[in-house]
């Protein structure tokens, strides 16, 4: 039922399918729909839900929807505002440094272009891409989708463009970014005089702006607004899959959320609401998921052995590594900094490792124990990853800052490669596991016991 709201939930359809728990809120007028929890593939009835709503599954705590007020409007307004400082910060200057009579500006950019003048070119393709270009088609995309929805005739484009908007959430990290620069500029302070440019400060808005504009988008209010509006090439019945139930062989859409009877499934392989591929599960998702295992963790030891910068100074210097950099930040007095740094740089990606193998052993073990903090680890290991490429970012704006001939120059290493490389790998890898068969497996090991 409605947790704190004292209303009784619809009830669920017949079969395995069980009624969604929501806590907060006044029901609203969307008719209930039938999901599959994309963490542990159980289905079950999302009732109506009123602003400052929220559905969970009962059986992983997965979110299955949070109902918002006025959800698309305020989410264009701020999707546009974040636009507006994205271009700011990437007009004007981040930051400029000056040392023996001499400047240097960075912009949002001279990080990608500093690592190319070094030869490091994959490392600034990723740079680039990380901090400006999915950013900006991110905003840009979900912008125009918002502003189509509300035209009198919306492009039919509109489905495809919003299911590929979805996949770029992962890789727009300004938030990392910011921290990067944060830890460029404490380690810049010794070495030069420093000034803060206006796109800091556009990129710290920026940052806010999109957390707020992600937190009031109902993204299941854009899917079903775009069925109002008779986008989707056919008509979806949601009444249908919800008296079916998910014993009919339902086949929950992994990008739009949406439950395809049989029926719908077999007239073609892709999705009615969102053109995006159907499949029971992800195919392949333990073979493709150890082959990113096992290319992360071979990139891994030279991603610490190998120097990640060297910093010369007056003709003197030296290659650092990542644990290098930390062990500086130490002997700094930096307490908390060096703990950061290494909690993102070292601590995350191993742990990230050492999650994906204990849950793709557990999986191809079929082990039943544990199966809900097992998905709770799935998502922090898909939600932390990301954040170990604040080296990487530090890196390409310090590149970018100091180069001052024989006063202080520094220069990316062959590490900083390799450390990018795992960092991505890791993400793909979080990306291709499938949490939902770890149940499917745990369920299979109890049926073939009770048959014995």
């Amino acid at each position: 039922m409605l947790a704190g709201a004292g209303q009784p939930a619809a009830a669920a359809p017949p079969g395995p399918a069980t009624q969604a728990s929501a806590a907060a809120g006044r029901a609203g007028s969307t008719p209930p729909r039938l999901r599959e929890c994309p963490d542990c593939g159980r289905f079950q009835v999302v009732p109506a839900l009123g602003a400052g709503a929220t559905a969970r599954c009962p059986r992983c705590g997965a979110v299955l929807r949070r109902a918002h007020h006025d959800p698309l409007g305020r989410a264009l307004a701020l999707h546009l505002a974040a636009l507006a400082m994205l271009g700011v910060a990437g007009l004007m200057s981040l930051m400029t440094v000056s040392t023996g009579g001499m400047d240097l500006s960075a912009d949002l950019l001279s990080g990608p272009r500093g690592l190319h003048r070094h030869g490091l070119w994959e490392l600034a393709l990723v740079v680039a891409f990380t901090t400006a270009v999915a950013p900006l088609l991110r905003l840009a995309g979900m912008a125009w989708v918002l502003l189509g929805l509300g035209l009198r005739r919306p492009p039919r484009h509109l489905r495809r463009l919003f299911a590929r908007i979805e996949h770029l959430r992962p890789w727009s990290m300004v938030e990392v970014y910011l921290l990067g620069v944060f830890v460029a500029y404490v380690k810049l302070v010794d070495l030069v005089h420093i000034e803060i440019g206006p796109a800091l400060y556009a990129l710290g808005a920026l940052m806010l702006t999109t957390v707020v504009a992600d937190a009031v988008l109902d993204r299941q209010a854009v899917w079903e607004e775009m069925e109002r509006r008779g986008i989707p090439d056919a008509e979806v019945d949601h009444a249908a899959a919800v008296r079916a139930g998910p014993g009919a062989g339902a086949i929950g859409c992994e990008t739009c959320g949406l439950v395809c009877l049989p029926a719908a499934a077999d007239a073609g392989p892709r999705c009615p609401r969102c053109g995006s591929h159907l499949h029971a599960r992800k195919p392949d998702s333990i073979a493709r998921t150890w082959a990113l295992v096992i290319a992360s963790l071979v990139l891994y030891g030279p991603a610490n052995a190998y120097p990640v910068l060297t910093v010369v100074q007056l003709g003197a210097g030296a290659p650092s590594t990542i644990l290098g950099g930390v062990e500086e930040l130490l002997s700094s007095g930096m307490y908390p900094l060096a703990a950061l740094v290494f909690l993102a740089s070292v601590v995350v990606p191993m742990l990230k490792l050492i999650g994906l193998v204990a849950m793709l052993a557990a999986t191809q073990a079929g082990w039943a124990g544990r199966l809900r903090d097992r998905t709770s680890l799935f998502r922090v290991v898909r939600a932390v990853g990301r954040w170990s490429m604040i080296d990487v970012f530090m890196i390409s704006i310090l590149v970018a800052l100091v180069q001052f001939g024989a006063v202080v120059t520094i220069a990316p290493g062959l590490g900083a490669v390799a450390f990018a490389a795992v960092v991505v790998l890791t993400m793909f890898a979080a990306e291709a596991f499938d949490p939902r068969l770890m149940w499917d497996a745990a369920a299979a090991r109890r049926e073939r016991r009770a048959v014995a």
